[in-house]
C-alpha cells in the first residue's frame, strides 16, 4: 500500500475510533457526506471535483486521496483531475498549489 493509501486508512481508523465514543453524532455525519455526494441537481462527478477542489484549498492531504480514489472509482479522467486542481490554486493561491502534489501522489497510486 502506498502513502495515499495509508492516509485514506488512517483517516478510516481515526473514524473507527470516534465512532466507539460517538456514534450516534459520527452516523448522522456519514449519513450526510453520503446524501451530499449523491447526484441531485448536480451530479456525483461535479460534487467530487468540487469536494477535491476544496480539499486542495483546506490543505487536508487525506481528503485529497479519499476524493482522488473516488473520482476515478465513478471515471473521472485524470486530465479533469489535473483542471479541478488548477482552480483550487486560484482560489487557494500559493498554499493551496503546493498541495497539488498530494493530488499526483494520490493519482499515481490510485490509478
Amino acid at each position: 500500500m502506498g502513502e495515499m493509501g495509508k492516509s485514506i486508512e488512517e483517516f478510516q481508523d481515526a473514524m473507527k475510533a470516534l465512532m466507539r465514543k460517538n456514534r450516534n453524532s459520527m452516523n448522522h455525519f456519514q449519513d450526510f457526506m453520503k446524501y451530499v455526494l449523491e447526484p441531485g441537481v448536480l451530479d456525483t462527478k461535479t460534487k467530487e471535483l468540487i469536494a477535491l477542489g476544496t480539499a486542495i484549498t483546506a490543505r487536508c492531504k487525506y481528503c485529497i486521496a479519499l476524493h482522488v480514489k473516488k473520482c476515478l472509482e465513478i471515471g473521472v479522467t485524470k486530465d479533469e483531475i489535473m483542471e479541478a486542481s488548477t482552480v483550487a490554486i486560484l482560489m487557494g493561491g500559493g498554499p493551496a498549489l503546493t498541495y497539488v502534489s498530494e493530488v499526483k501522489k494520490a493519482l499515481d497510486e490510485f490509478e
